[in-house]
């Protein structure tokens, strides 16, 4: 049905001479939540809208609904569909004999119905364009033949990025011992390390048994939004956001409300804009610091403020700080956490970036400050914890070990290490492209370059990076991947070498000097 639905809605749109930015702006005058990869993956056949936005689709190409969405087709029409396709189904014949062998074997046709699966109506609301349309699209060149250079997630291992030789050595002398299933929050050794950080932090009021390990991170965020949103609830993230917030929040019930983070003050929280969109509903803030996709840092007097709201309306913050070994220029990060030990705060890190090791699937959640306040929600933490049985027993058995001694990653992030000098190279060269501007990182290996739409004539974000992908075969992510709602914005993952880097720089160069997006 999903195809049937998607000719049909390119049929109602050429009759009408709408494009896909014309629904857009149709829905965004009624107050109809449509983004243009909706639309991409409807006319794609990849899913097909809930009913407020089909109704929405129907009225506004002057179609019927049921046409639309394809439910009026006749089983005699399927059976032709079919048939083309050299499935004979009409001659299908079921053999049943009434008569325990007493009359012949009597023939008879018998319609089949075929039952249709389709996703739960949870994920009409969830995107995740790091993995997205476009990615698909790179996957589909290099499928058939076409060489790809990924600029899309930040993965070191491909880009000669490797672990430390000791985590290596220790992983191999554990592994016979880590056959079974360890405790469900995790092995003692690996959260006494992770707590001797959050010591060295200055987070306050953190004991063994605040700590979680889990499959990376993103585990433990969807954890923690499982366990805390109902239908309904509220919780502010940054815009631009890493997604898997955003969706993790959804797909719990919640309602993702996204502040927005202001490009001309260092990408830093806009303080403002946050108190504007606390309501009774809200429950928690996320921040992301280091932030991923623009390479914020956030000051102390930034964290301050957003302190000030969380202790002001009485909310939960959760801080992602995935990359907070990754930071240059000298400067320092600060756990927010431990600016508020009379608030309850949720501290996400792991070995994923800083030790290199994606592949690994290693993080920690840190419970910390006045956890009284949320007995109850421990509780469900602690259920959802149980649930899983356990995280990967190997990645924890190498914690204590890549936290301790030696980082091997701070020598890439000083002048002549290989992340700071990949950083001042890809923003030069891309800042020096007429068109392009951007806040030089500070921590991190991503950069969020802002494109002048008006020069380009670039109305859909998602468009460019697919048209750039099949005209130099370079996969980046668009801003909308990360709930940026202009199209002005796309992520550069700088952790390709410099040669590789500035052959990348050059194609954007080249291809930006006539690119004229047609929608």
């Amino acid at each position: 049905m999903n195809n049937i639905f998607a000719e049909r809605l390119k049929q109602a749109m050429e009759q009408k001479n709408m494009k896909q930015i014309d629904l857009v702006k149709k829905a965004a005058e009624q107050g109809v939540k449509l983004g243009k990869s909706h639309v991409s993956q409807y006319l794609s056949g990849k899913t097909t809208p809930r009913s407020e936005i089909l109704n929405f689709l129907a009225t506004t190409l002057g179609v019927e609904t049921e046409w639309l969405k394809g439910t009026e087709v006749s089983v005699d029409t399927l059976k032709k569909e079919t048939n083309e396709a050299g499935i004979q189904m009409e001659n299908m014949k079921f053999d049943y004999n009434y008569n325990n062998m007493k009359e012949n074997t009597r023939e008879t046709v018998e319609e089949v119905q075929v039952r249709e699966f389709k996703k739960s109506s949870k994920l009409n609301n969830v995107l995740y364009d790091v993995r997205g349309p476009v990615v698909e699209e790179a996957a589909r060149m290099e499928n058939a033949g076409t060489q790809v250079l990924k600029l899309n997630i930040g993965n070191p291992a491909p880009f000669g990025f490797r672990t430390p030789d000791e985590v290596i050595y220790d992983m191999r002398q554990q592994l016979t011992e880590c056959e079974g299933y360890s405790p469900a929050k995790g092995l003692f050794s690996a959260r006494k390390a992770i707590m001797q950080y959050a010591q060295l932090k200055k987070l306050p009021n953190v004991t063994i048994e605040d700590i979680y390990t889990g499959n990376g991170v993103s585990e433990l965020i969807n954890l923690c939004m499982s366990a805390l949103l109902d239908n309904g609830d509220e919780i502010l993230i940054p815009s631009p956001d890493y997604p898997l917030w955003t969706a993790c929040a959804t797909l719990a019930g919640g309602k993702a409300v996204h502040y927005i983070c202001d490009e001309q003050a260092e990408w830093y929280p806009d303080m403002d804009d946050i108190r504007k969109k606390i309501t009774s509903r809200t429950k928690a803030i996320v921040i992301i610091n280091p932030n991923n996709p623009t390479g914020a840092l956030y000051p102390r007097e930034v964290l301050q403020q957003i302190v000030d709201i969380a202790r002001e309306h009485h909310l939960i913050i959760f801080s992602d700080e995935i990359y907070d070994r990754l930071v240059m220029d000298g400067a320092e990060h600060i756990s927010i956490a431990s600016m508020a030990p009379d608030l309850f705060c949720v501290t996400f890190s792991g070995l994923s970036k800083s030790h290199m090791i994606a592949g690994f699937r290693i993080g920690w959640m840190i419970l910390s400050g006045n956890k009284a306040v949320a007995k109850d929600y421990i509780e469900g933490i602690k259920m959802l914890s149980n649930m899983r049985l356990c995280s990967n027993v190997p990645a924890q058995s190498i914690v204590q070990t890549a936290l301790g001694g030696h980082q091997s990653v701070e020598s890439y992030i000083v002048p002549g290490g290989r992340i700071y000098e990949q950083r001042e190279f890809i923003y030069n060269a891309l800042t020096d492209i007429p068109g392009i501007t951007a806040v030089k990182p500070k921590a991190a290996f991503y950069m969020f370059p802002k494109i002048d739409t008006k020069k380009f004539n670039i109305v859909n974000d998602e468009k460019f990076a697919l048209d750039l992908l099949k005209g130099k075969k370079i996969l980046l992510v668009h801003g909308g991947g990360f709930n940026w709602h202009q199209p002005d914005h796309f992520r550069v993952v700088y952790l390709p070498r410099i040669e590789v880097l500035k052959e990348a720089a050059g194609k954007i160069r080249d291809f930006l000097e006539y690119y004229q997006q047609e929608i």
